[in-house]
């Protein structure tokens, strides 16, 4: 499979530049990669990194766009630590987006920032919720209607210890191979699923389908082990940025990633025909939103 990864040596967060290549590869599924790009810690952040951070039963601590700490372990002085490295993470990410893709400088609706100081090869999960399995990101909970998730990660390891990660092929082949057998949508079902409160919103066609796809091909033990994929390790002190509701990816290993996410507005994007909406629209043959 050809890499669907760009690497780019900028080691400065407000001065990579934008170039419609990159722009074009992003839209397109593929990873941005910057081997330079460092996400400093002080001696004191990095001494605060470890599980012990964590409430108990939580997996990832979070700062929401209202500026709500929630998953922090710890008196007043830790969780003010903690929610500076944040804050400081999530300013920087913004700046890097916005000089990347200037056009999304006002569209972005901004979401979460996370800290994950868990090892991804701990978690005990079902199949479904098992992210070392290729999949492209969809939430059952919340229906998205097309709207792109755009994030930016960065390992923080102090101990050596990359983020593995394997990368998928295109959406479009994926979209080709799973469609045939995806669950028809029922507009009764998602009307039903709204009123009992299982979704936040009306689930449309769009969502019904991402759901599928992620579903799919978790379960498919064949694809997991022969569709078309490489294996990066992102080691500390590097950062990458892709729309993970279209790069199909799985986490593999790795402790200490933080991580920010944007939603975009498809009719935001440079070019709206690579979107995973557009390309399900075609398809499918008939609107799904």
């Amino acid at each position: 499979m050809q890499t669907r990864l760009l690497t780019l040596e900028s080691a400065d967060w407000a001065a990579p530049g934008s170039d419609p290549a990159w722009i074009e590869a992003v839209e397109d599924g593929q990873v941005l990669y910057f081997p330079r790009l460092s996400f400093a810690l002080s001696p004191g952040e990095q001494a605060l990194l470890g599980p012990a951070l964590l409430q108990p039963g939580v997996r990832n601590i979070s700062l929401d766009a209202a500026g709500q700490l929630k998953g922090v372990a710890g008196e007043a002085p830790v969780q003010a630590q903690a929610r500076a490295l944040i804050e400081r993470f999530a300013a920087q990410s913004l700046q890097l987006v916005h000089t990347l893709f200037p056009k999304y400088q006002g569209q972005l609706r901004l979401a979460p920032t996370s800290l994950r100081p868990v090892g991804v090869s701990n978690r005990r999960q079902s199949w479904r919720a098992d992210d070392r399995r290729l999949h492209v990101d969809a939430f059952p909970s919340r229906p998205n209607r097309g709207e792109r998730i755009l994030r930016v990660f960065s390992n923080i390891n102090p101990h050596g210890q990359p983020r593995v990660w394997r990368i998928g092929e295109p959406f479009g082949d994926v979209a080709r191979r799973f469609l045939p057998v995806a669950r028809r949508y029922s507009p009764l079902q998602a009307r039903l699923l709204r009123a009992l409160g299982v979704t936040k919103s009306l689930r449309s066609e769009y969502d019904h389908l991402m759901l599928q796809l992620h579903d799919l091909m978790k379960a498919d033990a064949g694809y997991q082990a022969e569709a078309p994929q490489q294996t990066m390790e992102f080691p500390p002190g590097s950062t990458w940025v892709c729309f993970s509701d279209q790069t199909v990816h799985a986490a593999m290993s790795g402790q200490h990633m933080i991580e920010r996410t944007f939603h975009l507005p498809v009719a935001s994007q440079y070019n709206r025909e690579a979107s995973p909406l557009a390309i399900l629209t075609r398809l499918a043959g008939h609107p799904l939103i």
